[in-house]
């Protein structure tokens, strides 16, 4: 337990170094200024004076290869940023302070203390060695510490999150030929991916955006690690790494009809050998404009219907049924009408079979297309959410108003911000009522 004592004018904390320290070429007391000349504010300095010597104890501890069990970080590397931060520094390597400016080492020199151990100049002189990771290991490492970020993610959506940075580290394993360290990975690294890439292009056809996702991805991992493991700011050798191809047409879901899907799916029958949870998500997406996403992992508790004006909430959810939306400006509330409210009330507790999967697109894509409801082979359910936009336009409804239905940045759009207060449930209940769809008796 630390204590005051005065010396001159000034007070300072006077601390016995604990037991669990011995280990460190200490004092048996430590002293540190409070620099007041106040007693009253010497004590409410004091409890956040012992902390930082604690912490700093802490951190020599572990650079010596003996933390606290008590103590979390990323070992000897991690505690000496920590140490050197906690006497204004930045941790900079040994190579790089020595080709550096003499002025660098001698800060680094006067910011050691007459007490501190050998283990206070390891982390003020760069002596602390960064850990070890191999290009195999990344994406491990980064969905470790980046749990909190994608703590709303499902077991399914994780997996989604994962293969593309799967795919991008084997690939530039691929590229250079070896299993290189993380920490190594430079501009001529990146080159040399983005040459594997135009090559595989020119004898597979592969699109430049496929490329572009592997630079984009290992980009967002390599600053993940120097940023959150290393502590140091990123280097960025994918800058500028990137492949344009002039002669590529950018694709587009094409929009479903509305008046094909009057004719053709809501007609007696057509939908009969599709299974219920299948064709209720699907009359669900006709009739709210949502990702097919929002609509199948809607959790329990999501779907309201006894409420005045009945509709979903599409929102980031934890525990059993975790599941991230897209962004947060898609976070929203639906209202249910006609086709969609129907098949809402049969299911009012949302789509088990499909929910936290990823197997609904396809099965209803190949029901469709089978059975000849599709108005050509490029059209996909995808193009749903297209047409209940352009059903909101053919009645003119402006395009911000389009946009906060649909989950769309209004400000991206833009490009400056936006005032006021968000679209009402009420307000897109008016809007959705004006473009609903007739539902016939055999979907009500």
């Amino acid at each position: 337990m630390a204590g005051i004592k005065k010396r001159g004018e000034t007070w300072h904390l006077r601390m016995r170094v604990p037991k669990r320290y011995r280990s460190l070429s200490l004092p048996t007391e430590i002293h540190r200024s409070l620099r007041t000349g106040s007693e009253r504010e010497a004590r409410v300095r004091l409890p956040t004076a012992e902390a930082a010597v604690l912490a700093e104890l802490d951190s020599l501890l572990a650079i010596g290869g003996h933390p606290h069990p008590d103590t979390a970080g990323n070992g000897a590397f991690a505690a000496a940023i920590a140490f050197a931060t906690s006497r204004g520094m930045t941790y900079r390597p040994v190579d790089e302070i020595a080709q550096g400016s003499l002025a660098r080492i001698l800060e680094g020199i006067e910011a050691l203390r007459p007490n501190d151990p050998p283990e206070a100049a390891v982390a003020l002189l760069g002596g602390a060695e960064a850990p070890s990771l191999r290009l195999s290991q990344l994406v491990d490492e980064v969905e470790r510490i980046r749990t909190h970020d994608n703590r709303f993610k499902s077991p399914e959506q994780i997996r989604l999150w994962r293969n593309p940075r799967l795919r991008a580290t084997k690939n530039l394993q691929a590229a250079i030929g070896e299993d290189i360290e993380v920490a190594k990975i430079d501009n001529g690294t990146a080159l040399r991916h983005r040459s594997w890439w135009r090559k595989k292009m020119a004898q597979s056809g592969q699109s430049a955006d496929t490329a572009n996702k592997d630079f984009s991805n290992m980009a967002g991992m390599l600053s993940a690690y120097f940023e959150d493991i290393l502590m140091i700011d990123a280097p960025r050798p994918y800058a500028g790494i990137t492949i344009r191809d002039r002669h590529a047409v950018k694709g587009r879901k094409l929009e479903m009809p509305h008046s094909w899907i009057v004719e053709h799916w809501l007609q007696p029958g057509a939908l009969a050998r599709l299974n219920d949870e299948a064709r209720d998500i699907l009359l669900m997406s006709i009739e709210t404009g949502g990702r097919q996403s929002e609509i199948v992992d809607l959790p329990p508790g999501a779907i309201v219907l006894d409420a005045e004006i009945p509709h979903i909430l599409i929102s980031n959810t934890e525990g059993e049924h975790r599941r991230e939306i897209k962004n947060v400006i898609s976070t929203r509330e639906m209202p249910l009408v006609g086709l969609a409210l129907a098949a809402a009330r049969r299911n009012p507790d949302g789509f088990p079979r499909y929910r936290g999967k990823s197997s609904y697109s396809a099965a209803v894509n190949k029901y469709l297309r089978q059975n000849g409801l599709l108005p050509s082979p490029k059209h996909t359910i995808g193009g749903l959410r297209h047409a209940w936009e352009q059903r909101l336009k053919a009645i003119g409804i402006e395009t911000d108003d389009r946009g906060e239905m649909m989950g769309h940045s209004v400000g991206a759009a833009r490009k400056r911000e936006v005032y006021g207060d968000a679209m009402v449930l009420a307000r897109k209940f008016e809007l959705s009522q004006r473009i609903m769809l007739p539902v016939p008796d055999h979907l009500r």
